[in-house]
């Protein structure tokens, strides 16, 4: 069941993204067309229901900042909450990341089926990935991005509840939390947000350019006029983003603009945890393994790096590997003659252990690096840090 929903997965992406040909992709287009069209008036609807306060959010009395995307999908945010989370957390505040965990394992289906009677859900806490000091999750129960999150991030917790008002509350109580971090928030009204960060990805700023399910847009670009921030991230330095900006300008005026690259910083064995520079890529003939959004970008930051990429394993968005699957090209690679496998961070976290002396697998670690708006980054944390100049400036758009 898992491989066959992975395999509609698939198909239905390389038909999003019109690389799928024929006439049942055709027609399926033109069916998900339809259905976009219906998305599109939904969250006009909805958007407009909170405006007009008919739906209320709910506010929690403490700083809720959110950091999401108008797409599905390939935007790098994780690095971005892990920067925003480090930064407050040095900067003095008492910080708490909510994910709604995507794709993870869900409870048996007997406690769900109770939970449902019974209403036992509503008094549950969150799952507690990481309480500031110890990760008490793995990442198939909490979620590859939580899990990478809590791992990363000393003094920071992390928690996963789709109802992500709840989870605030527990964070509040249980860990006096001060400041709350959103993943993935813009789309998440019954929270109220201080500050929306939205990230554009600057190789396809607004995806497809289509709504879903035709499309890879959640919501219109004009929804880009709640921004307070916008970071373009996947910039390369010295690349002119003025036509971009003007883009942009043409939906949020007042937004401050920031440019940010996901930079590369070292590989780290998944094994060992020892780390290579990233010269150990130059003239290296490598395999790599990725199951994200847009594993053509993590592929070309390894080619700029002056590797040989002779082996490809693509797998849908947070895929969880099998054992045989990742033996199996072990081994395709141990015929190759490969050097090593090299994987994201998010990926690593997915991988079954097992020990491979022929051919080891690294991950390659990334940081956001801004390129341009330095000041303007400051002066985002310190609005942040100084809740009475946030609540005077702050602009409350739905």
């Amino acid at each position: 069941m898992k491989e066959a929903l992975e395999n509609l997965e698939e198909y239905a992406t390389e038909v999003i993204y019109d690389r799928k040909r024929g006439f049942g992709a055709n027609a399926l287009r033109v069916v998900l067309s339809g259905f976009s069209g219906l998305w599109g008036s939904l969250v006009q609807l909805r958007l407009l229901l909170y405006r007009k306060r008919v739906m209320r959010e709910h506010n929690l009395g403490c700083l809720v900042i959110s950091i999401g995307n108008l797409t599905v999908g390939g935007t790098g945010k994780t690095p971005v909450v892990e920067m925003f989370a480090r930064a407050l957390n040095h900067a003095g505040r008492n910080v708490a990341i909510l994910s709604r965990g995507y794709k993870s394992k869900r409870p048996p289906f007997k406690q769900r089926l109770r939970s449902r009677f019974t209403g036992e859900t509503v008094l549950q806490p969150p799952r507690i990935v990481s309480d500031g000091k110890t990760v008490l999750l793995d990442s198939e129960i909490s979620g590859d991005e939580p899990y990478m999150l809590a791992k990363n991030l000393d003094g920071v917790v992390v928690l996963v509840d789709k109802d992500r008002v709840k989870s605030g509350g527990w964070a509040i109580r249980e860990h006096g939390i001060d400041t709350i971090l959103l993943d993935d928030g813009l789309q998440y009204l019954r929270l109220r947000h201080r500050l929306d960060i939205v990230l554009i990805d600057r190789t396809a700023p607004f995806g497809t350019g289509r709504l879903l399910p035709r499309g890879t847009l959640r919501e219109p670009a004009s929804s880009l006029r709640r921004a307070h921030y916008i970071f373009l991230t996947k910039c390369r330095p010295g690349e002119d983003n003025s036509a971009l900006e003007d883009e942009i300008r043409h939906y949020n005026q007042t937004a401050q603009i920031i440019a940010c690259t996901h930079a590369p910083q070292y590989l780290e064995n998944v094994d060992t945890g020892k780390r290579l520079p990233l010269s150990a890529l130059k003239d290296t003939y490598i395999g790599t393994m990725s199951g994200i959004a847009t594993p053509e970008t993590f592929e070309r930051s390894l080619s700029r790096l002056g590797a040989h990429v002779e082996a490809r394993r693509r797998y849908t968005d947070h895929h969880r590997y099998t054992e045989q699957e990742y033996l199996t090209f072990i081994d395709y690679c141990v015929d190759r003659d490969l050097a090593m496998i090299v994987t994201t961070e998010k990926d690593a976290v997915r991988l079954p252990k097992v020990h491979s002396p022929d051919v080891p697998t690294y991950y390659l670690r990334v940081e956001i690096e801004i390129l341009s708006g330095h000041e303007t980054w400051e002066e985002c944390i310190q609005r942040i840090c100084r809740p009475e100049a946030l609540e005077a400036s702050n602009r409350i758009f739905v």
